[in-house]
């Protein structure tokens, strides 16, 4: 500590703006800010390694609040060390547009790292940002040039570590031995419903000694020297640490503190009174005196940090300009230059080839052609890697001794998509990772909050649909694709065949501001014949892939359905009905298309009909309440594939019904 104001008053610096800020919004969370205030006096002003002048920093620390309802103490510290945070948007807490939103979010607030608030999240994230660390330090390290060397800090709470995600996460981290992630556990004892003995009684100390980790235990997190000393400790470990900080909820509120009533709601003018009197702070609503504001200034050391790690930058540069190249393009966010000369020699094998394969195959025939001018490429599968096919000849599997660039997430679906998050919060990398499409349901909040956040996180969903076959409804895919083109911001793909799986990849990979899925199937589809022309236009979602002179009707599919779309349209030929075939791999890429293009691929006034093995209600705003589906609005059955689409209706006579239903 370099200040000689005493600790207390910085940390009742942060306790004071919790509450005031809670109270003029009339909503927030002052009892974990309180709580935790000299716990974060212990990390922020002794150990967090950051330049407030740029938030952006490559080699900072990271900071993540796991327990995201506590922001305010998040909003304290980065207004308090000198972050472009003003008072003002300290006052605003919670208002609209204002840069202190009720839970963190990223790119919204500087020096904020990732969006918390779904509790379990953040430490996920986290171990995802530390495993980029441990990556990125093992690829462009040299001996004497440590250019990546940073900690990854975590507080988190007890709702945390009831999730489920956190088991997962934190298990696996143990595993690969993160030992620059640290985690300090807000052991307070207090959910929103009260003493949390009731109904969350595990030994976490004993639980993540299990898993591994270096676990420093009982630690009054009320003394500043204490954690301090326990940080220290986790800092020289070749494990993660958990550091169990014993503290009170809303410590300084002579009534409410140690209650679940100050988790979740302003104090009420008296008590915050009683709460100033009892802490012997004097000063009025949202000042902070000029001295606390001295003690907490990091901007001179912040920018000595940055400039010392410039300084061994440059000498870095000058020793290997190639790493240093790459290292800047990536954690920059760049693809490589000859990315696209790649995509269009494999484009054009595969129009030469012309394969009938399942769309898993030619995904991972795209990751092939793709890696290696992709080193950012870190893949990966939740157990599943036989069957999702997101491993390639060159990949090298990441283990607590070994870098690599393809990690075995184990069953861990939730956990897999939240860490690959954190990866790509990180940066260094472009993260993907797969499992069954039916088991995004366990991965769906990861995914939204990648949505959220505009990650370029990339989700790999095989076993597309009933065409899963004999593992019948628990495994076959419904609902799940219609249900992820409600994300906001989240493109989903699901390509017919080798041509549409390498675009959807190309798309995927060079999209900066969201991320993406990817939908394979597991059995065959055949390849489709197109012009360059129609190639080209992949690219915005839907287009036309088979046209005829005055067609009267159009049909649009996606994915394995194209196979059926084309051979009713033969079909349809020799009775006299000309029709116009639209795949739409992307139906969230096609709907950001210009009116104009929109218009000349589903012509108005022509009837249409709709093919996708799922639900049908979601393609009525294509095809008019007029127009027909061919879906599935039950769960599947176990059974062979083929015999499936056969008994669910998915035949070329239930398509011309249609068709012909809609000329009545």
């Amino acid at each position: 500590m370099t200040s000689t104001l005493p600790t207390t008053k910085m940390a009742n610096a942060i306790r004071a703006l919790a509450m005031d800020a809670v109270q003029k919004a009339n909503s927030g969370h002052p009892g974990m800010p309180m709580g935790m205030a000299d716990i974060a006096v212990a990390l922020w002003a002794n150990h967090y390694s950051h330049n407030p002048a740029n938030p952006k920093w490559v080699n900072r620390d990271r900071f993540v609040l796991s327990n995201g309802h506590g922001s305010m103490l998040h909003y304290a510290l980065l207004h308090l060390t000198g972050y472009d945070l003003s008072m003002d948007e300290i006052r605003n807490f919670r208002q609209l547009h204002s840069k202190t939103p009720g839970h963190p979010e990223v790119d919204i607030t500087p020096g904020i790292e990732t969006t918390t608030g779904p509790l379990g999240q953040g430490i996920t994230n986290a171990v995802g940002m530390a495993l980029a660390e441990k990556l990125l330090a093992a690829e462009f390290n040299r001996p004497g040039f440590d250019v990546v060397n940073h900690h990854t800090y975590v507080f988190l709470g007890d709702g945390c570590l009831m999730e489920g995600i956190s088991h997962e996460a934190c298990s696996l981290a143990g595993t690969l031995r993160l030992s620059k992630l640290i985690a300090l556990y807000d052991d307070n004892g207090i959910s929103i419903d009260g003493h949390v003995e009731g109904w969350f009684t595990d030994d976490t100390p004993k639980r993540f000694e299990s898993y591994g980790w270096n676990v420093i235990r009982a630690v009054d997190g009320h003394d500043v020297n204490a954690v301090d000393a326990a940080i220290k400790q986790a800092k020289v470990s070749d494990k993660p640490t958990l550091i169990c900080c014993r503290t009170v909820i809303g410590k300084g509120s002579p009534n409410m503190e140690g209650t679940h009533n100050v988790h979740g709601a302003a104090l009420g003018d008296k008590e915050i009174a009683a709460t100033r009197e009892a802490m012997g702070w004097t000063y009025a609503p949202f000042d902070v005196p000029a001295d606390v504001y001295a003690a907490w200034d990091a901007k001179e050391k912040g920018q000595a940090l940055e400039s010392n790690w410039d300084t061994l930058l440059k000498s870095y540069s000058e020793k290997f300009p190639q790493e240093a190249a790459e290292l800047a393009r990536r954690m920059a966010g760049e693809l490589p230059g000859d990315l696209n000369k790649a995509v269009d020699a494999y484009i054009a094998a595969c129009v030469e080839k012309k394969e009938t394969i399942a769309t898993r195959k030619a995904s991972q025939n795209a990751i092939q052609a793709l890696a290696p001018v992709l080193p950012e490429f870190l893949g990966g599968s939740a157990d599943l890697t036989g069957s999702n096919l997101t491993n390639w000849k060159e990949c090298v599997a990441v283990r607590a001794d070994q870098a690599g660039n393809h990690i075995n997430y184990g069953v861990r679906e939730f956990g897999m998509s939240a860490i690959m998050n954190g990866i790509a919060l990180h940066g260094g990398y472009i993260p993907f990772g797969a499992t069954f499409l039916t088991f995004s349901d366990y991965s769906r909040n990861a995914l939204r909050m990648a949505a959220l956040m505009k990650l370029r996180s990339i989700f790999v969903f095989t076993h597309d649909s009933i065409g899963l076959g004999e593992d019948g409804p628990t495994h076959q895919s419904i609902e799940h694709v219609s249900s992820l083109r409600l994300i906001p911001n989240l493109d989903n793909w699901r390509p017919c065949d080798t041509v549409e799986s390498a675009v959807a990849w190309e798309q995927a990979v060079k999209r900066k501001d969201g991320p993406s899925t990817l939908i394979f199937s597991r059995q065959n589809l055949p390849f489709q014949e197109r012009t360059a022309e129609q190639i080209a236009d992949i690219k915005r979602g839907g287009y036309v892939l088979r046209d005829a002179p005055n067609a009267k009707a159009i049909l649009i599919a996606t994915g394995s359905e194209i196979e059926l779309a084309t051979k009713s349209a033969d079909e349809l030929a020799k009775h006299g009905v000309a029709v116009r075939i639209v795949s739409m791999p992307s139906t969230d890429v096609f709907d950001r298309q210009e009116a104009a293009y929109k218009a000349s691929v589903l012509t108005k006034g022509v009837p249409r009909v709709a093919i996708e093995a799922g639900v049908t209600s979601f393609w009525y705003k294509y095809v008019g309440l007029e127009g027909g589906v061919i879906g599935i609005d039950t769960f599947g059955e176990s059974a062979p594939a083929g015999v499936l689409f056969k008994h669910f209706g998915f035949t070329v006579e239930n398509v011309i019904a249609a068709v012909k239903k809609t000329l009545a």
